[in-house]
C-alpha cells in the first residue's frame, strides 16, 4: 500500500509537470525548465516523489504524538 501512494504521487506530478508546460510553459526556449515536456514532467514527477516523502513522515509524526 505504501508503494502506490507513492506511485500515485510521482503520476499526480508527472501529469501537473506537463499540464504546466501545456499551459503555461514558454514556447520561445529561452526557459531550460518549461519550453520542453519532457523535462517539465520529469520535475513534476521528482517533486510528487519528494512530497511523497515528507507527508509520509508527518502522518508518522503525527499518530507518534498521539499515543503518547
Amino acid at each position: 500500500m505504501k508503494q502506490i501512494w507513492k506511485i500515485l504521487f510521482v503520476i499526480i506530478g508527472a501529469a501537473l509537470g506537463f499540464a504546466y508546460y501545456q499551459f503555461i510553459g514558454c514556447r520561445s526556449g529561452t526557459c531550460p525548465l518549461t519550453s520542453n515536456p519532457w523535462i517539465s514532467t520529469g520535475y513534476g514527477a521528482l517533486l510528487g516523489l519528494v512530497l511523497s516523502f515528507s507527508s509520509r513522515k508527518t502522518q508518522k509524526n503525527s499518530s507518534d504524538e498521539e499515543s503518547n
